[in-house]
């Protein structure tokens, strides 16, 4: 009578437990008075991290820092330049108003985690003032690079009438990327167009849509 209890109690905590054992792992061993066993039991983990591939140039996101946000921001900023009077043509560079840093420059930068990144910039054609044949090409802006946290600049694509030779970002082996520049225009003014407000805010071929691409 007592062997039946004993049994029926192991039938009733088996049954008990049998529903926990299909979730998860457990090991249960035993041994003599003087043996000591050893249980074992195992948890599998898995980490997934995305691709980022993060590009700001003006306006936007943080991106270094403890807690940087890699969110998107739809600011599109508006670099100015007004020859005075007297000095068109003449070659002397004219310095910008507007951009995120004032004076005609901008922050740039790539932040990224999965090898080399190609970054490149393309105009819908030469600046014009709503006439066709009044028109002042890209060549006449000029981009420099300074650095901010990098410890090289982020190099600018240059600027020409329609898409710009391809400027290359050469991963480490780790993989990731962050790479970035203060961005200085300027008009070259060396030539001399007739008098009217060229490009603008999306208007007149004024816009630069820079790319960055990677594996």
């Amino acid at each position: 009578m007592r062997i039946s209890s004993v049994i029926k109690g192991l039938l009733a905590v088996t049954a008990v437990a049998a529903p926990l054992l299909a979730h998860a792992e457990s090991n249960v061993v035993s041994g003599g008075a003087t043996a000591v066993p050893g249980a074992v039991a195992h948890v599998d983990f898995q980490i997934t991290i995305p691709k980022i591939l993060f590009l700001r140039v003006g306006t936007g996101a943080t991106y270094t820092g403890a807690t940087p946000t890699l969110s998107n921001v739809a600011t599109v900023d508006l670099v100015q330049f007004a020859p005075a009077a007297g000095t068109v043509g003449n070659g002397t560079a004219v310095a910008g108003t507007g951009g995120d840093l004032a004076a005609g420059s901008v922050t740039a930068a790539i932040v990224s985690n999965s090898g080399n990144v190609t970054l490149n910039a393309t105009t819908a054609g030469a600046l014009n003032d709503g006439a066709v044949t009044d028109t002042i090409a890209w060549t006449q802006v000029a981009t420099a690079a300074t650095t901010i946290t990098s410890a090289t600049a982020l190099a600018p694509p240059t600027l020409v009438n329609g898409a710009s030779a391809n400027v290359v970002l050469t991963a480490p082996a780790s993989k990731v990327i962050l790479a970035d520049a203060k961005w200085t225009y300027s008009y070259l003014n060396t030539v001399s167009p007739p008098a009217g407000v060229y490009g603008g805010a999306n208007v007149n071929n004024g816009r630069v849509t820079y790319t960055a691409t990677m594996p």
